[in-house]
This record gives C-alpha cells, structure tokens and sequence, in this order.
C-alpha cells in the first residue's frame, strides 16, 4: 500500500483527496501546515506528497525548494488554485513532478498519481520499528520481539502513527486528526481508549502520557 502525504489547508479539499486516495487503496496523512508539513514529507515514510500552493507558515514552493534538498527522488504533485503559466512554470521549474489546478476531478488526480508512482525507482521499506516494536505495513502484522500481536485496524493505524515519530511527543490534536480525520470529536476520549488498548498489547510503559502535551512512544 503506498503512503501519501496530503498537506492541504482547505479542509473541504483535504477531506475530499483523502476520501478519494483511501478508496482507491492508499493510506494518507493530512497536514494542513507548511512547517508541518515539510517536517513530515522529510521523515522519509511517504512515497508520494501532494503539495498545495498556498499554506500558512510556509508557501507550496518553499516547501518543494527543501523537499528536493533533502529527498530528490521524492514525487511531488502541486495542487493550486492559480492557474496561470507562470505558476505552472514555477512549480515545474523547481522540481515538481506535476501540477494540478483546482478544482479537479478525483478520476484525474488518481491517474497522475498512479502515473508518478510509476516513476518511482524504488519503494520505501514496508517495516517499521522501534525497540521491540515492529509493523509491517504491507502484511498489516505486528511483532513486539518475537511474539505477534493481533491489532485492530484503529489499533494499528495508532501504533504506526507513533512508529512514524518515535520519542516525539505527538499531541492529542495530532493523533486523533492523523487516525481518526476531521470527522472526530475533539471533547471524545475515543483517543485515551485506544491508547490503553494498545498498552495492553505491546507493553504498559511504551507508551508515555506527557502531562498537558500527549503521548509519545518511548
């Protein structure tokens, strides 16, 4: 399953890419902010970013200038609202694998992103771990040392969020955007829950609450 990373801080459009992407198979990470979002496209865990133009913090040119620094072979599609030849220009020009007005169709992003993924000379490993701690993202498994452990698809989508950040603090607003999308509620302890049941399975003390911050993964 291929990773793809939305930063976009339109709601409406982010909410509908990710509802579009996550049914044709892939899994996705929204970020509606330009600092955040390089942070997170420069993590290494993602295969393909689509990039808006327009952010808070940080512009979509900027933040394609440092992603090719850092991360050349990464795809990148800019999705904008500009659409004169001078935009088009400028984002191709600085390393862009593609550009996509709005609005489109989610038929045609879905085909330029099949087509960059194409492109690509070599997938990202399909594990990650951290101690005793592993997943496998392509077989869905989760190992803590040599035992396997049955995890939910909530369950799982958790652990793989904190594996992504391993010993960062990772704040209530962040996780629950990040696993459970913009539909959840922010007053809801759906959060405090799962993480409780993800202690019960891969350790008690793996997990850390940071008092008044959020959790992180120790």
């Amino acid at each position: 399953m291929s990773n793809i990373l939305i930063v976009e801080d339109e709601e409406r459009i982010s909410i509908f890419v990710k509802r579009g992407l996550q049914s044709a198979g892939y899994a996705c990470t929204v970020i509606s902010d330009g600092v955040e979002g390089l942070l997170e496209a420069q993590t290494g865990a993602y295969d393909l970013v689509l990039l808006d133009v327009g952010l808070p913090t940080l512009d979509g040119f900027e933040i394609l200038r440092l992603i090719r620094v850092s991360h050349p072979q990464l795809p990148v599609i800019m999705l904008t609202a500009r659409s004169s030849v001078e935009d088009t220009v400028l984002g191709l020009d600085g390393g862009a694998n593609d550009y996509l007005a709005k609005p489109f169709k989610v038929d045609e992003l879905l085909a330029r992103i099949r087509s960059r993924l194409r492109e690509t000379p070599s997938a990202p490993s399909t594990e990650l771990s951290h101690g005793s701690l592993s997943l496998d993202l392509r077989t869905r498994r989760a190992r803590v040392g040599d035992r396997v452990v049955d995890l939910s698809v909530r369950e799982f989508a958790l652990a793989e969020e904190f594996l992504r950040h391993p010993e960062q603090v990772l704040s209530r607003e962040q996780l629950l955007s990040r696993v459970w999308g913009y539909d959840f509620d922010p007053g809801s302890n759906v959060l405090d829950v799962y993480v409780r049941y993800l202690r019960n399975k891969i350790g008690v003390d793996a997990i850390e609450t940071v008092r008044g911050m959020g959790y992180r993964l120790r």
